[in-house]
């Protein structure tokens, strides 16, 4: 069964706290874990990647906090997903090209194609802003 980690689960739950700010607000680590009920030592691992990929904006200091990197309506599910989990992939064969030496004769391999096209078309049509 496919299923998305716990660390993928407080990665949106925390982007959708930070989404629901007004433009701009920083938000503390400590109220965005409050708010998105996550473990803030949790969230805080999460968070930092993610401004070393954009994701979010990181301040230091006094008054320092996160902020959305990009705008709301930009970012996706799929962002964060990926940006948690890496790609996504039903089975190892859908990785890369001669992954799998089966790829050709396999009748199950364009199941797998279609399931991992379908999952990131979804995840991906669905923005930080239509879900705050």
């Amino acid at each position: 069964m496919l299923e998305l980690t716990r660390k993928s689960d407080y990665a949106i739950r925390g982007m959708l706290y930070l989404a629901r700010q007004a433009e701009g607000r920083i938000s503390l680590i400590s109220e965005i874990a409050a708010g998105a009920l996550v473990p803030q030592s949790f969230l805080g691992k999460i968070l930092q990647n993610f401004s070393k990929i954009g994701l979010v904006r990181s301040t230091r200091g006094t008054g320092g906090g996160f902020t959305l990197g990009r705008p709301a309506d930009t970012i996706t599910l799929l962002d964060i997903v990926e940006a948690v989990e890496g790609s996504i992939k039903p089975n190892v064969c859908v990785l890369e090209d001669n992954m799998c030496g089966l790829q050709k004769a396999c009748k199950v391999h364009p199941v797998w194609m279609r399931l991992r096209d379908e999952i990131r078309q979804t995840l991906g049509g669905v923005t930080l802003k239509e879900l705050a």
